[in-house]
């Protein structure tokens, strides 16, 4: 399936994404090994790549090591966090998801060793490997936010929708009451590389469109606030972001990074070029730094000379494929390539890696590549959303040429968002999208 084909099965909406044919590899299924496949993390790649795993091989021993119980549809918390969507939208078991032939270790990783090929748990399992995917997510800094902690959102204007389906629920109760009430509202993204960086975009879109269906347009002050110069790192997007927030009275500060917050005064310190800077809120959204998990980044997985404050697993941009370790693929968010920490990125990655895997396994070269797709339906108002795809190159890449204009507020966008694409990402983790 395509990735036009893909979209059009999305804008079918509802259960019939849930039925989108099978993206059937060109090889049968049911190569015979024996090889043992260790895959860390029972997120979308990771749950993706056993079912789809499953189908190519036979007698191949699987394992899927990941402690959480609840999987969490990423893309939805945004709507949790505006009230658009109950909690429990975004939450299923991750038993549900994982196919018959994959054995699932509900642990957490303690240590890779790349050497040895094993992987320890905290428990004290150590299993071997041939081939390893990495693909655990990331790590929420939430402490590197002086004065911040998780029990204080829903409180004292407070918002943090990236933490969790509970943690973007209270995030309404405090946006919510900003949207009535009026002030200064304060809108964040980190320094770090981060998921779905149109996220706090879509935040700040929404809550302001929320204040202004109230009637309350005149009473809140929005003030989106970033490390970056740029509004997003595509640059005809950033400039339409721009545009959007001029064109609606959302103020910027740009080049100021969220260090710390005094939450009964209410005020937000922010590092400058020049030092610090002090800003009093009513309501403030945090996203916190965002890093590899700890294993990643005390084994030799990492990335030596490049985000070395993160720790992304070093790979091929192209085939995600570690330069070092030729058995080992990194997969999602801890991926270290320059695009990429979405779901419908890993939709994208993730034959790649099943491709290169299950080649390496035939004792061949797979053909796969990963350009960098990255989709983004960028909601700026309920009921409209501009559909920006690009790759690496920040070209963009639109499925729908000449239908879907990518930088246009469309309802069709927001219904892709809102309504269809979790079916399509439902279809995904069971390897038929």
């Amino acid at each position: 399936m395509d990735r036009r084909q893909f979209l059009t099965a999305a804008l079918a909406g509802g259960a019939a994404a849930s039925f989108v044919p099978l993206d059937e590899p060109a090889q049968a299924a049911g190569i015979k090994t024996a090889a043992k496949i260790v895959i860390i993390g029972a997120g979308a790649g990771g749950t993706a790549l056993a079912n789809r795993l499953v189908r190519r091989l036979d007698g191949a021993e699987i394992t899927l090591i990941d402690p959480r119980r609840e999987h969490l549809y990423q893309p939805g918390l945004t709507l949790v966090a505006t009230g658009l969507k109950p909690a429990n939208y975004v939450v299923s078991r991750t038993a549900d998801w994982l196919p018959d032939g994959v054995t699932w270790l509900p642990e957490r990783v303690a240590s890779v060793d790349p050497v040895a090929r094993t992987v320890s748990t905290d428990s004290g399992e150590t299993l071997l490997y041939d081939f390893l995917v990495v693909a655990p997510g990331l790590v929420l800094d939430h402490d590197a936010i002086e004065g911040f902690s998780l029990d204080m959102v829903g409180e004292n204007g407070i918002g943090a929708l990236y933490a969790g389906p509970d943690y973007a629920a209270r995030t309404w109760q405090a946006a919510g009451r900003f949207t009535e009430e009026g002030g200064t509202g304060i809108f964040t993204r980190p320094a770090t590389e981060m998921k779905c960086a149109g996220a706090p975009l879509k935040h700040t879109f929404l809550i302001d469109d929320i204040a202004r269906r109230a009637g309350n347009a005149g009473k809140v002050n929005m003030v989106y606030a970033a490390p970056q110069s740029s509004l997003f790192g595509v640059p005809i997007v950033a400039e339409k972001v721009r545009m959007l927030f001029e064109d609606r009275g959302v103020d910027t500060m740009m080049n100021r990074t969220l260090t710390a917050i005094d939450a009964g005064a209410k005020r937000a310190t922010f590092a400058t070029a020049n030092g610090t800077e002090d800003i009093e809120y009513d309501y403030i959204h945090v996203i916190p730094p965002q890093r590899a998990p700890d294993f990643v980044v005390q084994s030799s997985l990492a990335w030596a000379d490049k985000w070395t404050d993160q720790g992304w697993v070093e790979c091929d941009m192209q085939t995600l494929r570690h330069l070092r370790y030729s058995e080992i693929f990194a997969l999602g968010d801890v991926a270290g390539v320059p695009k990429g920490k979405t779901a419908a990125s890993v939709k994208w990655q993730v034959p790649v890696v099943e491709d290169h895997l299950v080649s390496a396994i035939q004792g061949s070269e797979g053909t796969a590549t990963y350009d960098g797709y990255t989709s983004c339906p960028m909601i700026t108002r309920i009921g409209r959303a501009m559909l920006v795809e690009f790759d690496y190159n920040d070209n963009l890449v639109p499925s729908f040429p000449g239908l879907i204009a990518p930088l246009e507020e469309l309802w069709i966008s927001w219904l892709m968002k809102e309504v269809a694409l979790k079916a399509t990402y439902n279809a995904m983790l069971r390897g038929r999208a």
